[in-house]
């Protein structure tokens, strides 16, 4: 019989809390920013350069934590993930030299995010679901935005009240007391507790065969190891569209407050648009993931960097008009529409090379992710430094977005698996 109740909710419930305090715990990098500056004295570029090795060390703990994904499953990637967050938080506040900073923030909160960020999350709960898979993994990352607009403000109060160093040993222990416990009802799999996905009751010997969503069954049929993967063009178009996502998420989020300052707004409309940008994540990450399943990952990757071309166009014209209107649509084509590439980058590598190699193989791809996400602020930054402009960085966010859309159509998941809303399809196709 079908379960009254499906586990895989609980899945959800436990990925929304870890998201929400794991993903912000490594964002609060930006509040402790400026007291750090104040205490030290440090060039901007060598104390800021700690959250950008973060970077270097998640795209090293990428691969590596996708093959311990395969052999030992989530409870050990999410609590090798806590174990390494909790004891960065925790002993950053006996920083007195840079280098200091690089391994706490950096190596050991890095490394300690890619595990229980999106890049961990995505290695098992899309294999909890089938029909609703885009909106179980938006529900589950919108856990991010509530941080976001709940945690960052305790913290930066926290800051404002006993400094830096203390509401960085809360972030640690709140990361410690939280997150270790609910992360043990983990499981990779619903098979592995005797479940189905979609919490559809087991098959029998009398009941009729399930639909099936294969679209190609040769290459459904294929084991995939990450070797194999390796030889396809489909990994490399997936790799490619996935550095480009990442370029442009970290190119606006890390210079957008910046420019706006510079153009003649306020610091609280600097403020506000990077916190209506989090807001406007949350409904949007669930309404595409949502989307996605009736009209495929392709179509809602389409979509959001759509918003991102949107977001970096709405930029380049604030440089000439300095009016509100185009802030609005700079923070909501970002946010309600750019935000929507996290809840289908799971489901588009699982539904190519979907398998017990699969987290090698996610693990792989986001090292190249991870790579964009470094690269994004770091070249904008250069080509500012060049031409003492934002616009020509911005034309180039225009140009990776829509790169990033054309590479993930021509992974083509479609003509792998097919999404619940495109199940007709195949039986008219047959």
């Amino acid at each position: 019989m079908r379960p009254r109740f499906f586990y895989g909710w609980i899945i959800v419930a436990v990925t929304f809390v870890t998201m929400a305090i794991g993903v912000n715990a490594r964002t609060a990098f930006s509040l402790f920013y400026p007291p750090i500056l104040s205490e030290f004295g440090w060039e901007r570029g060598v104390t800021a350069g700690a959250f950008s090795f973060g970077f270097v060390a998640s795209s090293i703990a990428s691969p590596l934590i996708g093959r311990l994904m395969d052999r030992r499953g989530p409870r050990a990637v999410m609590e090798i993930g806590v174990l390494l967050m909790g004891s960065g938080l925790l002993l950053a506040p006996l920083t007195s030299q840079p280098w200091h900073l690089y391994l706490t923030i950096g190596v050991l909160v890095g490394s300690g995010s890619v595990c229980l960020g999106y890049s961990g999350q995505s290695l098992f709960l899309p294999n909890w679901f089938t029909r609703r898979r885009g909106l179980a993994i938006g529900l589950a990352f919108a856990g991010v935005g509530i941080g976001s607009v709940t945690l960052l403000p305790w913290v930066q109060h926290m800051i404002e009240q006993t400094g830096w160093r203390t509401a960085c040993t809360a972030m640690g222990i709140v990361v410690l007391v939280v997150l270790a416990p609910i992360n043990l009802l983990l499981h990779r799999r619903p098979e592995d507790i005797g479940l189905q996905p979609d919490g559809d009751a087991a098959p029998t010997a009398t009941s009729a065969r399930p639909a099936s969503n294969i679209v190609d069954p040769a290459w459904a049929s294929v084991d995939w190891t990450l070797p194999r993967a390796l030889r396809t063009t489909q990994f490399w178009w997936i790799a490619i569209g996935y550095f480009c996502a990442l370029y442009i998420w970290y190119a606006v989020q890390v210079h957008q407050t910046k420019f706006l300052l510079d153009i003649g707004f306020s610091s609280s409309v600097g403020v506000w648009a990077l916190g209506v940008v989090s807001s406007l994540g949350i409904p949007g990450q669930i309404w595409l993931g949502h989307l996605s399943d009736r009209i495929g990952r392709e179509w809602v990757w389409a979509i959001a960097c759509f918003g991102f071309a949107i977001c970096f166009a709405a930029l380049v014209a604030l440089k000439f008009w300095q009016v509100m209107p185009l802030i609005y649509l700079m923070v909501f084509t970002q946010g309600a529409l750019g935000y929507g590439l996290t809840s289908v980058m799971g489901p588009v590598v699982l539904e190519i090379f979907q398998g017990k190699h699969y987290g090698s193989i996610f693990g792989t791809i986001m090292l190249a992710a991870l790579a964009g996400g470094a690269a994004g602020p770091w070249v904008t930054g250069q080509l500012y430094d060049l031409s003492g402009s934002y616009t020509a960085a911005f034309i180039l966010g225009i140009a990776v977005s829509l790169l990033s859309a054309i590479a993930i159509w021509q992974a083509a998941p479609r003509r792998v698996r097919a999404v619940a809303g495109q199940m007709h399809k195949i039986g008219s196709a047959t």
